[in-house]
């Protein structure tokens, strides 16, 4: 028979430098079927994807962000349930998290992870008197400890807000206090919840108390989201939000002094203080005329001697369980996979938001109350006005979104 091609799209050496090497070594020794992989611009990631897939010319695999950021395309009839097609195992272990369900299907295969993590400089808890290797657990322990830090001059947390996507990971964590379920902030945008209830905007308020307190660093406002993690990394500030795949290389560069915590608890609900692990994905298209090629490519790629190939080729680890963790060398990157990867987890509730409440009320949100320019309170008023308003503007999402909190309660 004729070897089939597969078209792949793909995306990710833009954030994980050696992953372009990992695709090619893999296309180049599969033999089963000629794979043309293409590297998409992140700009049009998931727009060059639906136009194709449209006019009926999507690629055979696609690569998918987690959330809403590929269940557009699911809803639209773009991309392809895995289950039946990928060993249910392997689809399993690849952690595709439960973000990737909808109507009980599963549609993304876990490539690699992004541990959602606060991290903290070790040498500046010691200057502080603080214990480095236990880093606060509650939000009375963590305002107890920036206390301690601002009376010693240093800025105790934050990082940079410039870009608003600070913000995005600050709502990402804090959603995570207040609920049971995933369900729960999707329930939000349908309007079953409402934002204005104090539980909801909690973390905007607890933004504001440590802005009065005078705990975040004075140049945040002014400062991006990755030169603000450098901050914490280069020991200007104690304390702040990252993401597992900078570990690595911070860890490298401070001789193992960032730890890494969950966001302290103050909420009641069942998902507050639990580790956040979010997975970059890849998918089938529904247009694929070689869909169990497809299939049988993704499982190549899921294979042990592929998951140690990815790590040799990026220096970060792929996000399947199945990876053998004891050929990281760093003791910090095992300690966070063992807990973040192996142990209980959530899903980054980030990753649930409309595009339209992502940059009329998440980002600006948190923007104006680092700024002193609104409340929390205020930035709860905002995010219920900015979602009822996109509720009003799309009610075909809405009914979708509703189908999907079913899924989503777990």
């Amino acid at each position: 028979a004729d070897t089939p091609t597969l078209n792949m799209w793909w995306w990710g050496e833009q954030e994980l430098p050696g992953l372009q090497a990992f695709v090619d070594e893999s296309v180049k020794n599969y033999t089963a079927a000629t794979v043309k992989p293409m590297l998409q611009d992140t700009a049009v990631v998931i727009s060059q994807f639906q136009t194709a897939a449209a006019a009926g010319e999507a690629p055979d695999i696609q690569y998918l962000w987690n959330g809403i950021y590929h269940m557009e395309s699911v809803w639209l009839g773009y991309v392809k349930p895995l289950n039946g097609l990928v060993k249910d195992e392997i689809i399993t272990a690849s952690n595709p998290t439960l973000l990737s369900r909808f109507g009980g299907n599963i549609y993304r295969l876990g490539w690699y992870p992004l541990p959602m993590v606060w991290i903290y400089n070790k040498d500046l808890y010691d200057q502080a008197g603080l214990d480095a290797d236990n880093p606060p657990k509650t939000w009375d322990e963590l305002l107890a400890a920036a206390d301690k830090l601002k009376s010693k001059g240093i800025s105790a947390i934050g990082g940079g807000i410039q870009d608003g996507y600070w913000g995005e990971w600050f709502a990402g964590h804090g959603f995570a206090q207040n609920v049971d379920s995933a369900g729960e902030i999707v329930d939000l945008f349908t309007g079953e919840k409402d934002f204005r209830e104090p539980q909801y905007h909690a973390h905007w308020v607890k933004l504001e108390e440590l802005k009065k307190a005078g705990f975040l660093n004075p140049e945040m406002s002014s400062t991006e989201l990755y030169p603000g993690i450098d901050l914490i990394v280069a020991g200007k500030v104690a304390t702040g939000l990252s993401i597992g795949s900078r570990l690595p290389a911070d860890s490298k560069a401070t001789n193992g002094r960032i730890g890494v915590m969950t966001m302290p608890v103050y909420g009641k609900g069942k998902m507050a203080g639990k580790p956040i692990l979010d997975t970059q994905g890849i998918g089938i298209s529904a247009g694929s005329k070689n869909p169990e090629a497809a299939a049988a490519f993704l499982e190549y790629l899921q294979s042990p001697e592929r998951l140690t190939a990815f790590y040799a080729k990026t220096g970060w680890i792929p996000s399947s369980t199945n990876f053998d963790i004891s050929v990281v060398a760093d003791e910090a990157v095992r300690g966070m996979w063992q807990r973040w990867g192996l142990g209980e987890n959530i899903p980054y509730l980030g990753n649930l938001v409309p595009g339209q409440f992502y940059e009329q009320a998440l980002l600006p949100s948190a923007q104006q109350v680092v700024e002193g320019k609104i409340t929390g309170e205020q930035a709860g008023e905002l995010a219920y006005s900015v979602a009822k308003e996109w509720r009003e503007f799309n009610p075909d999402i809405v009914e979708n979104y509703k189908k999907w909190a079913v899924d989503l309660a777990g």
